[in-house]
């Protein structure tokens, strides 16, 4: 079975509905993120902060090339995972590529309340929200999917995104319930 395959902006809730995914599927759960924090043993905070961005994006372009030889997983991206073509191709190869925006509002409350967000740590949050977004936007939308996760729970979106897989003929058997 391929891998499904969580892409969007941060804070569109990728690592949440993807671990409530990975359970009702019963396949297993690959947070990019989290792996390379454990592969280089600092905070994706740290890493950009010592090394930068280029050098995140170089780890993060490592680690999925590893993962997307994976099967039968669901797969967490980092929201810029998008900028590096060749990112996109690897996943799109082994996996279906699912989308998950919400609303800039949305956007800023959530990360407002979760952890250091490097590429956010600076005086005006929102410009610089909308301005990444932006730049984003068209890159997301090669998705086979998306989904708008605004005023959605993840298991919701989780419910909606297996909808969408079975109706797309992408899963098979019944789901954990």
């Amino acid at each position: 079975m391929k891998n499904i395959v969580l892409i969007g902006f941060m804070g569109t809730g990728k690592t949440s509905t993807g671990r409530l995914l990975a359970g009702r599927l019963n396949r297993t759960f690959i947070d990019i993120d989290k792996k390379i924090e454990m592969q280089t043993g600092l905070a994706i905070s740290e890493i950009f902060q010592l090394y930068g961005e280029n050098h995140f994006r170089q780890l993060e372009r490592d680690v999925i090339s590893r993962v997307s030889r994976y099967h039968n997983a669901v797969i967490a991206t980092g929201g810029g995972v998008v900028l590096k073509q060749e990112n996109m191709i690897r996943l799109k190869n082994t996996g279906i590529i699912i989308a998950l925006t919400a609303s800039l509002e949305t956007i800023l409350e959530r990360t407002s309340r979760r952890g250091v967000r490097p590429l956010l740590d600076c005086e005006d949050r929102a410009e610089r929200v909308a301005k990444l977004f932006n730049d984003r936007a068209s890159l997301y939308m090669k998705a086979d999917y998306t989904i708008d996760t605004t005023n959605m729970p993840p298991h919701h979106v989780a419910e909606k995104i297996i909808a969408l897989l079975r109706e797309g003929r992408h899963l098979r058997g019944r789901s954990k319930g």
